[in-house]
């Protein structure tokens, strides 16, 4: 199977389903390795006049340091299929193993940024701004803090450009 380069506005997605019940895998490329990770918090929507996509990247996280290198990431989308794999992807660090190889997935370069083969659909996406989670911002009543914070391990937010939409051909 192959991939076709689309047009953004013909991507007919939920980005609801797509990133918080299906996830996404958020990766990059470093000194010719690539890492991966998955994730559930996201969105996309327009930002200073440019379609963007927003992904969110705790500090210890292994990938952040690819996606910081890199300055460019691709956000890929999977069937219900690799609901396992994408599982394993979340709960292993790239430090600990390969696990893109234990996986069996198939690293693809996307406008020179890497994705895999088993994707139904990649945003290819460029850096635009990053900002760490201030805890003086959670308002009164919010309880995000508390419960999604504990060990006060703020995530980063990336706001990156979509500067490519990949679907796979069926």
């Amino acid at each position: 199977m192959s991939f076709e380069k689309i047009e953004l506005s013909a991507l007919h997605a939920e980005p609801f389903e797509m990133i918080g019940r299906r996830w996404m895998l958020v990766t990059a490329e470093k000194e010719g390795k690539v890492n991966t990770m998955t994730a559930s918090w996201g969105g996309m929507g327009v930002l200073w006049g440019k379609d963007v996509a927003f992904a969110f990247i705790r500090p210890q996280r292994y990938t952040k340091e690819f996606v910081d290198a890199a300055g460019r990431f691709t956000l890929s989308f999977y069937g219900e299929e690799h609901r396992q794999a994408l599982t394993h992807l979340g709960r292993v660090s790239g430090r600990d193993e390969d696990k893109i190889a234990r996986v069996g997935f198939e690293v693809c370069d996307f406008d020179g940024a890497p994705a895999f083969a088993q994707a139904q659909t990649v945003l290819v996406c460029r850096t635009l701004y990053t900002q760490p989670f201030d805890p003086a911002g959670f308002v009164p009543g919010c309880d995000a803090d508390q419960r999604w914070y504990p060990g006060k391990d703020y995530s980063v937010m990336y706001v990156a450009e979509i500067e490519a939409v990949y679907q796979k051909n069926e």
